[in-house]
């Protein structure tokens, strides 16, 4: 069976596998705070419907409240342990199973499982307090192998914690003209990519939200990252497929361990 990523826009994604559907960090807003959507139209309705979805950190483009509150009631929903004491608003949710998870911890859904794994990123509800998650990763293993990772910097062991993977949904950019430290630029994504030696790659995290009022900021932070990681990852990671999406746009991998 194959496994259907679709690429809503920044780090949203319906992963589908074993008719089992994974949604990453829902956001379906056309504007956040100083944050509009520049690109892409909204995901539709049916962008809301999921068997779990995976919340990877606290920011608030990845966890989303008013987001979340669309999911159909049952869904489940992991997000980061201590998440529910740093956003109040969670509580809210009462539709929806949530769990907290922390790096090593496995959820069976359906006929998949969903593993949590390390990231490096500050896991912190900026700026509202100084409650501290871990920021994670997920690994989602049916018939493949399935990295998110979220949002992370490139680190030590990542391979090792990630353990083998078929795919890697991978971070290239952000929503600003500067990336701080704990984020994948393309070509840091790229010398990731090459760690991780997966047979298929999706960037995501660009080309989706831009601050208001910055739109001639070095656009092309913007604009180019999916391209350049395309390219770089050609360099540093030859053997790995790379399918730069656009946005509500899919892809079929047929994957054989």
């Amino acid at each position: 069976m194959p496994v259907e990523i679709t690429w809503w826009g920044h780090a949203t994604c319906t992963v589908e596998d074993s008719n089992v559907r994974v949604l990453t960090d829902p956001l379906f807003a056309r504007r956040l705070a100083h944050l509009r959507r520049r690109r892409g139209d909204l995901p539709p309705p049916g962008a809301h419907q999921a068997d779990v979805a995976l919340v990877s950190h606290l920011h608030a483009d990845h966890l989303h409240v008013p987001s979340l509150m669309r999911l159909a009631p049952g869904t489940r929903l992991l997000v980061p342990r201590g998440a529910r004491r740093a956003v109040p608003g969670l509580r809210r949710l009462s539709h929806l199973r949530v769990s907290e998870v922390a790096p090593g911890d496995e959820t069976p859904v359906g006929d998949i499982v969903v593993r949590a794994v390390p990231a490096r990123h500050d896991g912190r509800r900026l700026p509202l307090g100084p409650h501290r998650s871990p920021a994670l990763g997920y690994v989602i293993a049916g018939e493949a192998r399935t990295y998110f990772a979220g949002d992370t910097g490139l680190f030590d062991g990542m391979a090792e914690e990630v353990g083998p993977v078929e795919v890697a949904v991978l971070p290239v950019g952000g929503w600003g003209p500067y990336l701080g430290e704990g984020h994948l630029d393309a070509g840091r994504a790229a010398q990731a990519l090459a760690r991780l030696a997966p047979r298929s790659a999706v960037p995501v995290h660009y080309g989706t939200y831009w601050p208001i009022g910055m739109d001639a900021v070095r656009p092309h932070e913007f604009h180019a990252p999916g391209d350049e990681f395309v390219r770089l990852a050609a360099r540093h990671a030859p053997g790995v497929a790379v399918h730069r999406l656009g946005h509500g746009e899919s892809v079929r991998l047929e994957v054989a361990r």
